[in-house]
């Protein structure tokens, strides 16, 4: 061995050897040599214990962490020996304790384990082997350590003469501050000898035998020598040696040796003794450096052996945080007191002559040592050290943040006079690799570096509430005191003297550069809502921003240095602020900025307005080459977060700025067309790099036009401009690749292609893109594929729920795709079914028919044998038929084309015992309740209180499913309930009389509001009344024809409609339409509001009203299948006014006439405005419903507002407010509500208005609000709101909510309703 051992710990390993008593030797050189060989082995473990006490508690327990621990010769030994010394003793004991069954083997093992080993360390051989043992050891180790300080002895000796040899020119030593403890030599040493040392190191000894004292000192362990009893002189001594140039590197290799291995409790006394020599250094000293470009040389010695010290300290502490959350706050209060109490250190005389010199203080190499304040973010990370840090600033060193924010301020000011000289400001920082570190510095450098710490200071300061309670903070040559909006003013102004490109990737923050720096620090309190809040949503602050926007648009020449990046900057910040919802609002609602003629504006509209001038390029204060794409797209990046929320979208509309976009897209289409294609091998040229940004530029233009989709009415206007089918590829192709949709978007595509999927013609742009296709395959690969070479090692588990967890994510994206009506019958009209007499285990569906021809339609034996799990896949198919048909109009569609109901009877025939007779049983299987359950579903027409369907799951019991099953027509009564009955004494007599008066009202009010008035009381002052019946009939009677006969009030023309009966009677009726007609009289003679003969007057009703709305749609080209000829569905409405008029035909159909002239019938009567003459011929030819873009737009623009946590949960689900409002509307919440509720939806509407059509669904959602958030949860939002029916929902109960909404909102809903003629203007 060159060396025994490297270190004290090693020693210590020697100490506690003689401790252990598993120890065993016959011979002591073996023993020597054993235990030489197990120290080499645990070098590594012990060598890196902070202290002697863990490197003994490593060897303690090494059979615990090692698992070679018994693979040692040292233990083997040792096993050997105590096996031959104990051995008899033990079995003698054990066939004691075990004779006549007192510890038999079994539970009470362990007993008679401990009781063996009990008396068998009470034996005689076990102390006799001990005592050997002790002894034997005490001589191995004491002749270890002798031989080990022989030789630590011979090299100190060697060490001291190379560098008496060296003692001409000065005593240095090569080891760095920072160089680890565990790297030296430690021995043991006596309290004598430390005494001596102390001596030794008196400042009035010579200098040779002081250094020779510390480099004895050095090789000691530094927990004896700070435990040692003449510390406090020896201390003492240290601080002075600390000032001598030759003495203070040795000084600082002890003080590194001790905070490395030294607890808290010692080394704060050793780093705050080194504090104040340094403080004391600084004030004795009064070093200065020179101002400008002239340099300093930090290599000179006095500077030298300040920074070293400097250098240790901050290594202090930026590991100190690591560990003093376990020791007293007096410790850490303590470290950082000291800190601030050196670097609040400020000489008066610094500005005595600012034209020379000025002071060089702590702060300086401190900043020169850790330029971006690391220490100072560690300590504010953690609340224990954060709350004594600003306490501490608070109470007693405001100074240190006075010096950081005058510094700032003055940087900021004298940005101008010395820009170009700092451009390559990363200089600044120090280079700690080798011969590349530098050592001299231009006094702009050291002010530089001053700022940059400076400046992360009081960001870190910022995004605390307690740390921005310290301002505001008086300083120097400022009459008022900054404020914390005043700092990021002056943030926001160094960033326009000093900008530059941003990153690509925004989370680069490494960059020195004032702009980057400013940039990290708004970044940061952009992410946070309350610093956000009161540091930039603030006036001066967003007047500060826009404020060269501002110049610029009003043909001013900006002060800006460079224009185009600038801008950029700007635009990044703006982005960020309006992502949030109270940015978004301060930018929508608040007038805080001043232009021409002081007249003030909306930050929104002077954003869209800058966006709308680069994009057309009409900006003349800017260059052309300013006018970059970067640019351009930056700004639509800001507008984008503002028009992808409903109510950004509402003050953004009216700029056209999708027009714009689109036209741009369009344009740089045509223009990368014409570029020529790059020949390969040819060198890349201008066109190459051209064709490559036009790419990126028409990426960016389709992407921002993609997220006009965030939103219903967005939707529209994205529809419009002829861009649909190419913004959804574009999606397609991010979300097959899994891309965010952008770095201020929290959630993926989902939400969007939920959007986008409610309409017709966004469902065919995803049909076309790939996306149906991807979305079917990916389905039948996780259902019916799987992974195969997973499944040959572990087979894969049965599936516990009717839709396994590794299909649900496909479940819910089908049933996201076909939530609407309109999308089932693109998808699915006029496609039959393949039903093929055959079909290969390798074909796979690609398209919805083909999912339900293999999934749902399994009516042979082909397909059953085409599926390698039927009874599942089969299940999956049921459960989505389930909620396909919950859609009303979906399920006509569905059993038009492919008879479901006889299919599903057809199975349930053959699901019995014996199929050959007719008294064969019922076979209770997964998919026969199913089967039950999806007839049940479509059979019964009802509410929540009116029809009963069968639960999925079996019971306990004797009886595990009490719900009969039938296989065909009538179902059996249980399934359909009692109607409520309706007490017609109940009804208001006021509002009777009221309706039957004949006279108008001779004062000046109005007819109409006396009727409201008189609604609302009944409706909320008696809740057991029920406007039902004649009298409901009699009230919607009357108010239509009132408003019907007033010119002010027809919003359409009046119905022009005169029919021949013959010509009447011999209109056709189309399956869908009969089909809708059997559920409404199925409806009706449940309710017992139906006549046996009623068919042919509802029949006739329907002809009626399928001639005369056919005269008021337009001819359409468009290719949707929704657009051409008839409203595809059934007209619930007039179903609905049929039931109400109890039958009658001549009533109903005058109500609907006269209806047909109010703005109410556009929204609340979806069949009168389909394709309808009244709206432009594009938005009619679009295939998207006013209750869509209107009505469902306003649903989420209010949910957002009053009910938030509904909207963030249709956020996290991927589902949206609009689709499910779309669909409850559309069939006129059949199914969902109860017929009183029915009824009160739709007088509600006609009398209170048609933007109660949107209250009422807020409210809706508001109601249902708990469930909502359970269903989120558990990933079951969509499929609840589809299946079930809205339990205990009552208008009267929610209307006083309505009239609430109404008086807030009227004025933006209504007003935006009465644009429907021209809604994309």
């Amino acid at each position: 061995m060159q060396r025994f051992y490297k270190s004290r710990n090693k020693v210590a390993v020697l100490k506690c050897a003689v401790d252990m008593s598993q120890l065993s030797v016959e011979d002591e050189v073996e023993l020597q040599s054993l235990l030489k060989q197990l120290l080499r082995s645990i070098n590594d473990r012990i060598s890196g214990a902070p202290s002697t006490e863990c490197a003994e508690e490593i060897l303690l327990h090494l059979e615990e962490t090692d698992k070679n621990f018994h693979n040692y010769e040292f233990v083997k030994y040792l096993r050997q020996y105590v096996e031959s010394s104990l051995g008899t003793v033990v079995e003698e004991e054990t066939k004691s304790l075990t004779k006549d069954g007192q510890h038999a083997i079994g539970s009470g093992h362990d007993t008679l384990i401990h009781a063996v080993t009990r008396r068998t360390r009470d034996s005689d051989e076990y102390q006799q082997m001990m005592q050997t043992l002790k002894n034997t050891m005490i001589l191995v180790v004491e002749s270890l350590i002798n031989k080990f300080e022989e030789d630590q002895l011979r090299k100190e000796e060697m060490h001291r003469e190379k560098q008496h040899s060296q003692s001409n020119s000065h005593y240095s030593d090569n080891c760095s501050d920072s160089d680890s403890s565990f790297n030296q030599s430690y021995a043991f040493i006596r309290q004598e000898h430390l005494q001596a040392l102390a001596e030794k190191l008196d400042s009035s000894r010579p200098k040779e035998v002081r250094w020779e004292a510390l480099q004895a000192l050095c090789c000691a362990p530094p927990s004896d020598v700070l435990s040692c009893e003449s510390w406090s002189s020896l201390g003492r001594n240290l601080c002075t040696a600390l000032t001598d140039l030759d003495l203070s590197d040795n000084v600082l290799q002890f003080i590194a040796k001790s905070f490395s291995s030294s607890p808290l409790n010692v080394t704060r006394e050793i780093y705050t003794s080194l504090a104040k020599s340094v403080e004391s250094s600084f004030q004795s000293h009064k070093l200065s450096f020179p101002t400008g470009s002239s340099a300093i040389d930090v290599n000179r010695p006095e500077i030298s052996r300040l920074l070293k010290q400097i250098r240790l300290m901050n290594d202090f502490q930026k590991e100190v945080t690591t560990f003093w959350i376990r020791h007293p706050e007096k410790y850490m209060e303590e470290v950082i007191e000291s800190t601030f109490s050196l670097l609040s250190l400020h000489h008066e005389h610094a500005s005595a002559s600012p034209g020379t010199e000025k002071a060089l203080e702590p702060i300086h190499l401190l900043a020169l040592l850790d330029i971006k304040a690391t220490w100072f973010k560690k300590w504010m990370h953690g609340y224990y050290s954060r709350t004594v840090v600003l306490r501490l600033l608070e109470r007693k060193y405001k100074s240190l943040m006075v010096a950081a924010l005058q510094q700032c301020i003055h940087y900021g000011e004298s940005c101008e006079s010395f820009t170009d000289e700092t451009v390559d400001t990363g200089s600044a920082e120090v280079q700690n690799s080798g011969s590349a570190q530098r050592s001299v510095y231009t006094g702009k450098e050291l002010e530089y570096a001053f700022f940059v710490h400076s400046l992360c200071v009081l960001g870190k300061l910022l995004i605390y509430a307690n740390g921005r309670k310290l301002f505001p903070i008086k300083v120097r040559k400022r009459k008022d005191p900054v404020t914390v909006t005043d700092l990021v003013v002056i943030l926001i102004s160094i960033m326009y003297q000093h900008p530059e490109p941003l990153h690509n990737d925004p989370s680069h923050t490494d960059s020195l550069s004032p702009s980057g720096l400013a940039m990290e620090v708004l970044w940061k309190l952009c992410e946070r809502t309350e610093c956000a809040a009161e540091c930039l949503y603030q006036t001066p602050v967003i007047e500060t921003l826009l404020a060269p926007v501002i110049a610029l648009l009003t043909e001013q020449q900006a002060k800006l240095k460079s224009p185009a990046a600038t801008l950029t900057l700007i635009a990044d910040v703006l982005a960020r602020i309006a992502n949030t919802d109270r940015g978004l609002s301060l930018f929508l609602y608040e007038k805080n900025l001043v232009v021409a003629h002081s007249e003030r504006t909306f930050a929104a509209h002077v954003i869209v307005q800058f966006t709308l001038r680069l994009l057309d390029k009409e900006l003349s204060s800017l260059s052309e080459s300013d006018m970059s794409d970067m640019l351009c797209g930056a700004f639509i990046f800001v507008c984008r977060q503002i028009y992808n929320t409903c109510e950004g979208l509402q003050v953004l509309r009216p700029y056209g700025l999708h027009k714009a976009v689109a036209a741009a897209w369009k344009k740089t289409s045509s223009l990368s067309e014409r570029v020529p294609t790059p020949v390969p091998g040819a060198a890349a040229g201008k066109s190459t790099n051209d064709l490559q940004n036009m790419l990126i530029w028409e990426e960016t233009l389709l992407d921002s036009l993609l997220n006009f989709a965030a939103t219903p009415k967005g939707l529209l206007l994205l529809q419009q401009t002829g861009a649909i089918n190419e913004c959804v590829s574009y999606m397609f192709s991010r979300f097959t690749k899994k891309l965010q949709v952008s770095r201020c978007e929290k959630f993926g595509y989902g939400v969007m292609v939920t959007q986008v999927a409610a309409t017709a013609p966004g469902v065919v742009a995803l049909h076309s893109s790939g996306f149906v296709q991807a979305l079917v395959v990916e389905l039948w690969y996780v259902l019916e594929c799987g992974s195969e070479d997973v499944r040959v090692v572990r087979p894969r588990p049965t599936p516990m729920d009717p839709i396994d967890r590794s299909c649900l994510k496909s479940f819910l994206s089908l049933v996201n795709l076909l939530s609407s009506s309109q999308s089932v019958w693109e998808l699915l009209g006029r496609q039959p079914l393949a039903n093929k007499s055959e079909y290969t285990l390798r074909e796979m569906p690609t398209s919805i028919p083909d999912l339900i021809d293999r999934l749902i339609a399994v009516n042979s034996d082909a397909k059953i044998n085409s599926l390698f799990h039927y009874e599942q896949s089969h299940t999956f198919g049921l459960r989505l038929l389930s909620v396909l048909c919950c859609n009303l109009d979906s399920f006509l569609l569905l059993e038009s084309q492919y008879n479901i109901c006889s299919m599903l009877l057809q199975s349930q025939r053959e699901n019995v015992t014996e199929l050959d007779t007719n008294k064969g049983e019922f076979i209770i299987d997964g998919l026969s309740v199913e089967r039950n359950h999806v007839l049940v579903r479509v059979s019964v027409v009802g509410g929540p209180s009116e029809r009963t369907l069968p639960p999925r799951a079996l019971q306990e019991g004797e009886d595990p499913y009490p719900w009969p099953m039938f296989s065909s027509y009538p179902l059996p009564q249980c399934y359909t309930l009692e109607p409520p009955k309706i007490h017609h004494n109940s009804q208001d007599s006021e509002l009777i009389a009221f309706l039957a008066s004949p006279k108008e009202p001779t004062n000046q009010e109005d007819w109409m509001d006396i009727c409201r008035r008189h609604y609302c009381r009944v409706m909320t002052s008696k809740p057991n009344s029920i406007l039902n019946g004649n009298v409901l009939a009699d009230l919607l009677e009357k108010v239509v024809a009132h408003l019907s006969n007033s010119s002010t009030e027809c919003f359409f023309s009046p119905a022009q409609y005169k029919a021949e009966e013959k010509s009447v009677k011999s209109a056709a009726i189309s399956s869908v339409e009969q089909l809708g007609i059997n559920t409404c009289l199925r409806y009706g003679s449940f309710l017992k509001l139906l006549k046996e003969d009623a068919v042919n007057d509802l029949t006739l009703l329907m002809k009626h009203v399928k001639i005369f709305l056919s005269t008021q749609r337009v001819k359409t080209a468009s290719e949707l299948i929704t657009q051409q000829d008839v409203y595809p569905g059934h007209d619930w409405l007039a179903s609905t006014v049929f039931l109400i008029m109890a039958g009658d035909m001549e009533r109903s159909l005058s109500l609907l006439l006269n209806l047909s002239s109010q703005l109410t019938s556009a929204f609340i009567w979806p069949a009168r405005i389909h394709a309808s003459v009244h709206v432009p011929l594009e938005v009619a030819e679009s295939g998207i419903p006013p209750v869509y873009w209107c009505t469902a737009h306003y649903v989420e623009m209010l949910l957002k507002a009053e009910v938030p946590l509904v909207h963030s949960a249709f956020r996290i689900s991927g589902f949206t407010p609009s689709q499910t409002c779309l669909h409850w509307l559309t069939q006129c919440f059949w199914n969902y509500l109860d017929w009183t509720e029915i009824c009160h939806y739709v007088s509600t509407c006609v009398v209170m208005g048609p933007d109660y059509q949107v209250y009422m669904c807020v409210a809706i959602f508001k109601h249902l609000q708990p469930d909502i958030l359970q269903q989120t949860q558990s990933q079951e939002l969509q499929v609840f709101l589809k299946e079930e029916p809205i339990q205990g929902f009552k208008v009267s109960s929610y209307l006083e909510f309505m009239e609430g909404l109404e008086h807030r909102y009227r004025s933006i809903v209504l007003s935006d309703m009465k644009t429907i003629c021209n809604p994309v203007e």
